[in-house]
Protein backbone atom coordinates (compact mmCIF):
# COMPACT_ATOMS: atom_id res chain seq x y z
CA UNK A 1 0.00 0.00 0.00
CA UNK A 2 1.47 3.56 -0.90
CA UNK A 3 2.05 5.81 1.76
CA UNK A 4 -0.50 9.01 2.01
CA UNK A 5 1.92 11.54 0.44
CA UNK A 6 3.15 9.79 -2.13
CA UNK A 7 2.08 10.43 -5.72
CA UNK A 8 0.73 7.58 -7.73
CA UNK A 9 0.62 8.41 -11.38
CA UNK A 10 -2.04 7.92 -13.91
CA UNK A 11 -2.36 5.11 -16.73
CA UNK A 12 -1.10 5.99 -19.40
CA UNK A 13 -3.55 6.99 -22.69
CA UNK A 14 -4.49 4.10 -25.27
CA UNK A 15 -1.89 3.44 -27.48
CA UNK A 16 -5.14 2.50 -30.12
CA UNK A 17 -6.89 5.94 -29.85
CA UNK A 18 -3.36 8.02 -30.43
CA UNK A 19 -3.84 7.49 -33.74
CA UNK A 20 -7.47 8.56 -33.85
CA UNK A 21 -8.07 11.72 -35.38
CA UNK A 22 -9.87 14.60 -33.40
CA UNK A 23 -13.58 15.08 -34.63
CA UNK A 24 -13.84 17.66 -37.00
CA UNK A 25 -16.96 18.76 -36.33
CA UNK A 26 -16.51 19.92 -32.65
CA UNK A 27 -12.91 22.00 -34.24
CA UNK A 28 -15.36 23.74 -36.32
CA UNK A 29 -17.70 24.33 -33.66
CA UNK A 30 -15.46 25.56 -31.16
CA UNK A 31 -14.54 28.68 -33.69
CA UNK A 32 -18.25 29.13 -34.17
CA UNK A 33 -18.77 29.37 -30.48
CA UNK A 34 -16.06 31.88 -30.19
CA UNK A 35 -17.37 33.87 -33.36
CA UNK A 36 -21.14 34.63 -32.80
CA UNK A 37 -22.92 35.11 -35.83
CA UNK A 38 -21.24 33.05 -38.31
CA UNK A 39 -23.27 31.02 -40.80
CA UNK A 40 -22.51 27.36 -41.41
CA UNK A 41 -21.66 25.86 -45.02
CA UNK A 42 -19.79 23.27 -43.34
CA UNK A 43 -22.13 20.45 -41.17
CA UNK A 44 -24.27 17.75 -43.36
CA UNK A 45 -27.48 18.42 -42.54
CA UNK A 46 -30.76 19.20 -44.47
CA UNK A 47 -32.76 21.94 -43.89
CA UNK A 48 -36.07 20.19 -43.06
CA UNK A 49 -37.88 17.73 -40.29
CA UNK A 50 -39.18 14.96 -39.83
CA UNK A 51 -42.59 13.92 -41.62
CA UNK A 52 -46.17 15.56 -39.33
CA UNK A 53 -46.96 11.38 -39.22
CA UNK A 54 -43.60 10.69 -37.90
CA UNK A 55 -43.68 13.15 -34.61
CA UNK A 56 -46.97 12.38 -33.92
CA UNK A 57 -46.07 8.08 -33.71
CA UNK A 58 -42.94 9.72 -31.07
CA UNK A 59 -45.79 11.94 -29.10
CA UNK A 60 -47.82 8.27 -29.14
CA UNK A 61 -44.83 6.18 -28.51
CA UNK A 62 -44.20 8.27 -24.92
CA UNK A 63 -47.06 7.34 -23.39
CA UNK A 64 -46.73 3.74 -24.72
CA UNK A 65 -45.26 1.32 -22.05
CA UNK A 66 -43.31 -0.56 -24.18
CA UNK A 67 -41.07 2.65 -25.34
CA UNK A 68 -39.62 2.17 -22.06
CA UNK A 69 -38.25 -1.07 -21.67
CA UNK A 70 -35.79 -2.48 -23.91
CA UNK A 71 -35.89 -3.44 -27.61
CA UNK A 72 -34.91 -6.39 -29.26
CA UNK A 73 -31.13 -6.07 -30.11
CA UNK A 74 -31.19 -5.67 -33.87
CA UNK A 75 -34.81 -3.79 -33.77
CA UNK A 76 -38.87 -4.07 -33.50
CA UNK A 77 -39.57 -7.31 -36.24
CA UNK A 78 -42.30 -4.88 -36.89
CA UNK A 79 -39.65 -1.86 -38.52
CA UNK A 80 -37.32 -4.31 -39.73
CA UNK A 81 -39.88 -6.16 -42.01
CA UNK A 82 -41.02 -2.67 -43.40
CA UNK A 83 -37.03 -1.99 -44.34
CA UNK A 84 -36.71 -5.48 -46.00
CA UNK A 85 -39.56 -4.10 -48.08
CA UNK A 86 -38.16 -0.70 -48.60
CA UNK A 87 -34.46 -2.59 -49.77
CA UNK A 88 -36.36 -4.57 -52.00
CA UNK A 89 -38.64 -2.40 -53.75
CA UNK A 90 -36.29 1.06 -53.49
CA UNK A 91 -32.76 -0.80 -53.98
CA UNK A 92 -33.44 -4.36 -55.60
CA UNK A 93 -31.57 -6.16 -52.69
CA UNK A 94 -32.93 -9.65 -52.37
CA UNK A 95 -34.43 -11.70 -49.74
CA UNK A 96 -30.97 -13.22 -48.99
CA UNK A 97 -30.11 -10.13 -46.26
CA UNK A 98 -30.45 -9.95 -42.98
CA UNK A 99 -32.14 -6.35 -41.65
CA UNK A 100 -30.19 -4.35 -38.52
CA UNK A 101 -31.60 -1.43 -37.39
CA UNK A 102 -28.84 0.77 -35.69
CA UNK A 103 -28.21 3.62 -33.46
CA UNK A 104 -27.53 5.86 -36.73
CA UNK A 105 -25.37 4.68 -39.94
CA UNK A 106 -22.57 5.60 -38.05
CA UNK A 107 -23.63 2.79 -35.48
CA UNK A 108 -24.31 0.42 -38.79
CA UNK A 109 -20.29 0.98 -40.20
CA UNK A 110 -18.94 0.56 -36.98
CA UNK A 111 -20.93 -2.66 -35.37
CA UNK A 112 -20.33 -4.41 -39.46
CA UNK A 113 -16.74 -3.79 -39.11
CA UNK A 114 -16.09 -5.03 -36.01
CA UNK A 115 -17.90 -8.28 -36.90
CA UNK A 116 -15.88 -8.90 -39.88
CA UNK A 117 -12.23 -7.77 -38.52
CA UNK A 118 -9.39 -8.88 -36.01
CA UNK A 119 -7.08 -6.42 -35.07
CA UNK A 120 -4.14 -5.97 -37.23
CA UNK A 121 -6.25 -6.18 -40.48
CA UNK A 122 -6.87 -3.92 -43.18
CA UNK A 123 -9.27 -2.09 -44.56
CA UNK A 124 -9.23 -0.35 -47.85
CA UNK A 125 -10.75 3.39 -47.65
CA UNK A 126 -11.25 5.43 -50.79
CA UNK A 127 -9.96 9.31 -50.54
CA UNK A 128 -11.89 11.19 -49.92
CA UNK A 129 -13.14 9.28 -47.22
CA UNK A 130 -15.75 9.43 -44.59
CA UNK A 131 -13.88 10.84 -41.54
CA UNK A 132 -15.94 8.79 -39.26
CA UNK A 133 -14.98 5.48 -41.61
CA UNK A 134 -11.16 6.11 -41.20
CA UNK A 135 -11.72 6.88 -37.09
CA UNK A 136 -13.90 3.58 -36.74
CA UNK A 137 -11.07 1.48 -38.33
CA UNK A 138 -8.50 2.85 -35.94
CA UNK A 139 -10.79 2.16 -32.99
CA UNK A 140 -11.17 -1.15 -34.02
CA UNK A 141 -7.31 -1.67 -34.09
CA UNK A 142 -7.30 -2.33 -37.84
CA UNK A 143 -5.21 -0.39 -40.73
CA UNK A 144 -7.13 2.10 -42.95
CA UNK A 145 -5.35 1.58 -46.50
CA UNK A 146 -5.97 4.63 -48.34
CA UNK A 147 -6.65 4.76 -51.96
CA UNK A 148 -6.30 7.89 -54.17
CA UNK A 149 -7.32 8.12 -57.74
CA UNK A 150 -5.65 11.57 -58.05
CA UNK A 151 -7.78 14.66 -59.32
CA UNK A 152 -10.73 12.69 -61.02
CA UNK A 153 -11.71 11.37 -57.71
CA UNK A 154 -13.87 8.25 -59.66
CA UNK A 155 -12.49 5.26 -58.33
CA UNK A 156 -10.46 2.94 -60.37
CA UNK A 157 -10.72 -1.20 -59.70
CA UNK A 158 -7.31 -1.89 -60.72
CA UNK A 159 -6.18 0.26 -58.41
CA UNK A 160 -8.34 -0.93 -55.87
CA UNK A 161 -6.96 -4.71 -56.38
CA UNK A 162 -3.15 -3.49 -56.31
CA UNK A 163 -4.45 -2.42 -52.45
CA UNK A 164 -5.83 -6.06 -51.76
CA UNK A 165 -2.76 -8.14 -49.88
CA UNK A 166 -4.12 -11.06 -47.33
CA UNK A 167 -4.95 -9.01 -44.55
CA UNK A 168 -7.67 -6.54 -46.30
CA UNK A 169 -11.12 -7.45 -45.22
CA UNK A 170 -13.33 -4.92 -47.05
CA UNK A 171 -13.41 -2.07 -49.16
CA UNK A 172 -15.85 1.05 -48.78
CA UNK A 173 -17.40 2.97 -51.00
CA UNK A 174 -19.65 6.35 -50.52
CA UNK A 175 -21.71 7.19 -53.09
CA UNK A 176 -23.87 9.37 -53.27
CA UNK A 177 -20.26 10.21 -51.98
CA UNK A 178 -19.32 12.39 -48.96
CA UNK A 179 -17.71 14.80 -49.63
CA UNK A 180 -17.29 15.30 -52.96
CA UNK A 181 -20.94 14.80 -54.01
CA UNK A 182 -19.75 12.47 -56.95
CA UNK A 183 -22.19 9.41 -58.22
CA UNK A 184 -20.55 6.48 -58.73
CA UNK A 185 -21.80 4.80 -62.05
CA UNK A 186 -23.59 1.70 -61.28
CA UNK A 187 -20.62 -0.08 -63.66
CA UNK A 188 -18.15 1.38 -61.40
CA UNK A 189 -19.51 -0.43 -58.21
CA UNK A 190 -20.32 -3.54 -59.92
CA UNK A 191 -16.45 -4.00 -60.83
CA UNK A 192 -16.21 -3.08 -57.32
CA UNK A 193 -18.32 -5.69 -55.88
CA UNK A 194 -17.17 -8.45 -58.45
CA UNK A 195 -13.48 -7.62 -57.18
CA UNK A 196 -14.69 -8.07 -53.31
CA UNK A 197 -16.30 -11.37 -54.45
CA UNK A 198 -13.24 -12.71 -56.34
CA UNK A 199 -10.90 -11.65 -53.36
CA UNK A 200 -13.13 -13.18 -50.60
CA UNK A 201 -13.56 -10.09 -48.65
CA UNK A 202 -16.07 -7.66 -48.21
CA UNK A 203 -17.89 -4.59 -49.57
CA UNK A 204 -19.02 -2.05 -47.52
CA UNK A 205 -21.61 0.02 -49.00
CA UNK A 206 -22.50 3.64 -47.53
CA UNK A 207 -25.57 4.69 -49.03
CA UNK A 208 -26.79 7.42 -46.45
CA UNK A 209 -27.48 10.03 -49.50
CA UNK A 210 -29.24 7.23 -51.97
CA UNK A 211 -32.39 10.32 -52.34
CA UNK A 212 -29.86 13.21 -53.12
CA UNK A 213 -29.17 12.97 -56.66
CA UNK A 214 -29.29 15.64 -59.45
CA UNK A 215 -28.81 16.24 -63.24
CA UNK A 216 -29.66 13.31 -64.36
CA UNK A 217 -27.79 10.48 -61.73
CA UNK A 218 -29.18 7.56 -60.17
CA UNK A 219 -28.20 5.86 -57.80
CA UNK A 220 -27.29 2.44 -57.38
CA UNK A 221 -26.71 -0.25 -54.64
CA UNK A 222 -23.65 -3.04 -55.29
CA UNK A 223 -25.77 -5.11 -52.96
CA UNK A 224 -28.41 -5.95 -55.69
CA UNK A 225 -25.65 -7.45 -58.09
CA UNK A 226 -26.65 -11.29 -58.43
CA UNK A 227 -24.86 -13.46 -55.45
CA UNK A 228 -23.79 -9.92 -53.86
CA UNK A 229 -25.93 -11.06 -50.57
CA UNK A 230 -23.01 -13.66 -49.50
CA UNK A 231 -20.38 -10.34 -49.29
CA UNK A 232 -21.69 -7.09 -49.32
CA UNK A 233 -22.84 -4.96 -46.10
CA UNK A 234 -25.50 -1.89 -47.20
CA UNK A 235 -25.46 0.85 -45.02
CA UNK A 236 -28.79 3.47 -44.77
CA UNK A 237 -29.56 6.01 -42.32
CA UNK A 238 -32.82 7.86 -41.52
CA UNK A 239 -30.79 11.22 -41.12
CA UNK A 240 -30.80 12.71 -44.11
CA UNK A 241 -33.77 11.47 -45.74
CA UNK A 242 -36.48 12.46 -43.25
CA UNK A 243 -34.98 15.04 -41.13
CA UNK A 244 -34.28 12.76 -38.26
CA UNK A 245 -30.67 13.24 -37.54
CA UNK A 246 -30.73 14.05 -33.99
CA UNK A 247 -33.04 10.71 -33.39
CA UNK A 248 -30.09 8.80 -34.41
CA UNK A 249 -31.59 6.21 -36.32
CA UNK A 250 -29.72 3.43 -39.10
CA UNK A 251 -30.01 0.29 -40.55
CA UNK A 252 -27.67 -1.95 -42.44
CA UNK A 253 -28.43 -5.09 -45.06
CA UNK A 254 -25.84 -7.93 -43.88
CA UNK A 255 -24.89 -11.69 -44.91
CA UNK A 256 -26.42 -14.08 -43.01
CA UNK A 257 -23.08 -15.35 -41.40
CA UNK A 258 -22.59 -12.16 -40.09
CA UNK A 259 -25.53 -11.38 -38.06
CA UNK A 260 -24.51 -13.59 -34.73
CA UNK A 261 -21.75 -11.30 -34.06
CA UNK A 262 -23.60 -8.21 -35.10
CA UNK A 263 -26.17 -9.76 -31.89
CA UNK A 264 -22.89 -9.46 -29.62
CA UNK A 265 -21.59 -6.20 -30.76
CA UNK A 266 -24.98 -3.96 -30.51
CA UNK A 267 -26.29 -5.94 -27.34
CA UNK A 268 -22.50 -4.92 -25.50
CA UNK A 269 -22.73 -1.21 -27.31
CA UNK A 270 -26.07 0.41 -27.51
CA UNK A 271 -28.99 -3.08 -25.97
CA UNK A 272 -31.40 -1.94 -28.79
CA UNK A 273 -32.06 1.13 -31.02
CA UNK A 274 -34.39 3.75 -29.14
CA UNK A 275 -37.75 2.74 -28.85
CA UNK A 276 -39.01 6.27 -29.75
CA UNK A 277 -36.79 6.41 -32.33
CA UNK A 278 -37.87 3.17 -34.06
CA UNK A 279 -41.48 4.34 -33.40
CA UNK A 280 -40.66 7.55 -35.59
CA UNK A 281 -38.70 5.41 -38.37
CA UNK A 282 -41.41 3.17 -38.90
CA UNK A 283 -44.13 6.28 -39.29
CA UNK A 284 -41.81 7.78 -41.63
CA UNK A 285 -41.50 4.62 -43.59
CA UNK A 286 -44.89 4.89 -44.34
CA UNK A 287 -44.99 8.20 -45.61
CA UNK A 288 -42.44 7.07 -47.96
CA UNK A 289 -39.42 8.56 -50.04
CA UNK A 290 -41.75 11.39 -52.07
CA UNK A 291 -41.33 13.26 -48.70
CA UNK A 292 -37.39 13.56 -49.38
CA UNK A 293 -37.88 13.92 -52.77
CA UNK A 294 -40.24 16.86 -52.54
CA UNK A 295 -37.41 18.76 -50.77
CA UNK A 296 -34.67 17.10 -53.21
CA UNK A 297 -36.85 19.10 -56.05
CA UNK A 298 -36.27 22.61 -53.99
CA UNK A 299 -32.67 21.54 -53.01
CA UNK A 300 -31.91 21.40 -56.88
CA UNK A 301 -32.57 24.89 -56.95
CA UNK A 302 -30.06 25.74 -54.05
CA UNK A 303 -27.54 23.72 -55.36
CA UNK A 304 -27.31 25.06 -58.95
CA UNK A 305 -27.10 28.98 -57.33
CA UNK A 306 -24.30 27.66 -54.92
CA UNK A 307 -22.44 26.23 -58.16
CA UNK A 308 -22.57 29.20 -59.86
CA UNK A 309 -21.09 30.98 -57.28
CA UNK A 310 -18.65 28.95 -56.68
CA UNK A 311 -17.64 28.64 -60.41
CA UNK A 312 -17.60 32.44 -60.91
CA UNK A 313 -15.32 33.29 -57.44
CA UNK A 314 -12.20 35.38 -58.22
CA UNK A 315 -10.07 32.93 -56.51
CA UNK A 316 -7.91 29.78 -58.01
CA UNK A 317 -10.88 27.16 -57.02
CA UNK A 318 -11.59 23.87 -58.26
CA UNK A 319 -15.28 22.74 -58.01
CA UNK A 320 -15.84 19.11 -57.86
CA UNK A 321 -18.36 17.62 -60.40
CA UNK A 322 -20.41 16.55 -57.83
CA UNK A 323 -23.97 15.33 -58.67
CA UNK A 324 -25.21 13.85 -55.85
CA UNK A 325 -25.72 14.18 -52.23
CA UNK A 326 -25.69 18.16 -50.66
CA UNK A 327 -22.11 18.60 -51.27
CA UNK A 328 -18.72 20.44 -53.19
CA UNK A 329 -15.63 19.78 -52.89
CA UNK A 330 -13.31 22.56 -53.35
CA UNK A 331 -9.65 22.44 -54.36
CA UNK A 332 -8.42 25.75 -53.18
CA UNK A 333 -4.65 26.88 -55.06
CA UNK A 334 -3.52 28.29 -51.67
CA UNK A 335 -0.05 28.30 -49.77
CA UNK A 336 -2.72 28.09 -46.53
CA UNK A 337 -3.48 24.48 -45.12
CA UNK A 338 -7.31 23.02 -45.04
CA UNK A 339 -7.82 24.01 -41.14
CA UNK A 340 -6.22 27.00 -41.51
CA UNK A 341 -7.85 28.68 -44.33
CA UNK A 342 -11.37 26.81 -42.76
CA UNK A 343 -10.44 28.76 -39.56
CA UNK A 344 -9.65 32.76 -41.12
CA UNK A 345 -12.88 32.30 -42.67
CA UNK A 346 -15.12 31.58 -39.86
CA UNK A 347 -12.92 34.23 -37.72
CA UNK A 348 -12.56 36.92 -40.70
CA UNK A 349 -15.50 36.48 -42.88
CA UNK A 350 -18.19 34.80 -40.62
CA UNK A 351 -18.59 31.75 -42.65
CA UNK A 352 -17.74 27.70 -41.81
CA UNK A 353 -17.04 25.01 -44.16
CA UNK A 354 -15.06 21.94 -43.64
CA UNK A 355 -11.13 21.43 -43.82
CA UNK A 356 -10.69 18.90 -46.67
CA UNK A 357 -7.71 17.26 -44.59
CA UNK A 358 -10.00 15.24 -42.10
CA UNK A 359 -11.27 13.24 -45.36
CA UNK A 360 -8.00 12.44 -46.11
CA UNK A 361 -7.16 15.09 -48.65
CA UNK A 362 -3.68 16.28 -47.73
CA UNK A 363 -1.83 16.37 -51.06
CA UNK A 364 -2.28 18.10 -54.54
CA UNK A 365 -3.64 21.27 -53.03
CA UNK A 366 -5.85 22.51 -50.41
CA UNK A 367 -9.88 21.13 -49.90
CA UNK A 368 -12.63 22.78 -48.63
CA UNK A 369 -16.05 20.56 -47.90
CA UNK A 370 -19.13 22.93 -48.48
CA UNK A 371 -22.69 21.65 -47.75
CA UNK A 372 -25.66 23.11 -48.65
CA UNK A 373 -28.58 20.82 -47.44
CA UNK A 374 -29.34 23.02 -44.43
CA UNK A 375 -29.41 26.30 -46.73
CA UNK A 376 -33.12 26.98 -48.45
CA UNK A 377 -33.21 30.24 -51.12
CA UNK A 378 -33.82 32.84 -48.29
CA UNK A 379 -30.53 32.29 -46.29
CA UNK A 380 -28.50 31.19 -49.33
CA UNK A 381 -27.14 34.60 -50.34
CA UNK A 382 -25.78 36.20 -47.54
CA UNK A 383 -23.93 32.96 -46.88
CA UNK A 384 -22.33 32.73 -50.37
CA UNK A 385 -21.56 36.09 -50.28
CA UNK A 386 -19.11 35.60 -47.28
CA UNK A 387 -17.89 32.32 -48.62
CA UNK A 388 -17.02 34.27 -51.99
CA UNK A 389 -15.62 37.14 -50.44
CA UNK A 390 -13.83 35.32 -47.92
CA UNK A 391 -12.03 32.81 -50.90
CA UNK A 392 -11.52 36.15 -52.93
CA UNK A 393 -10.05 38.18 -49.87
CA UNK A 394 -7.68 35.02 -48.83
CA UNK A 395 -6.52 33.26 -51.80
CA UNK A 396 -7.56 35.37 -54.60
Amino acid sequence: MKNSGETVALPSRSDRMRSVQMPVMGFVADLMRENPGTISVGQGVVHYGPPARAIKAAQQAVTAPNTHGYGYVIGRSRLRSALAEKLNAENNLDPGYEVVVTAGSNMAFFASLLAITSPEDEVILLVPYYFNHEMATHIAGCKPVLVSFGDSLIPDVETIERAITPKTRAVVTISPNNPTGIVYAPETLRAINDLCAAHGIYHMSDEAYEYFTFDGAVHYSPGSSPGAHAHTISLFSMSKAYGMAGWRLGYMAVPPQVLPDIHKIQDTNQICPAMISQSMALAALEEGAGYCRQYVDSMAKVRTMVLERLSAVKAPVTVSPSKGAFYFLLSVNTALDSKTLTTRLIREHGVAVIPGDTFGMTTGGTYLRVAYGALQVSTLSEALDRLVNGLEALVG
